[in-house]
């Protein structure tokens, strides 16, 4: 999955700033029910990190039933948050 699309997918736009508030609540929206509904691992993870970017991603034992996948998210929250460190 490749991240401008999955905004494009979502709200029509890979420029979140070309979007407007309604047009993002409702790709929230739509982007909380998919990830809620997938169930393919990787699939599931990938949206996870775009919710989790918009600072909108559940909490990590919410989100996945496996250490594994819990522990891949930490690492990504952790190279994210050092990203915005710069």
């Amino acid at each position: 999955m490749d991240f401008d699309d999955l905004l494009q997918r979502y709200f029509g736009t890979s420029d979140l700033s070309e979007a407007s508030p309604g047009v993002q609540a409702a790709g929230l929206d739509r982007l909380r029910v998919d990830f809620g509904l997938e169930t393919d691992r990787a699939r599931k993870f990938a949206l996870w990190s775009v919710l989790y970017m918009l600072g909108q991603a559940p909490d990590l034992d919410v989100a996945f039933k496996d250490e594994a996948d819990r522990e891949a998210a930490r690492n990504l929250m952790d190279m994210f948050d050092a990203g915005r460190d710069d």
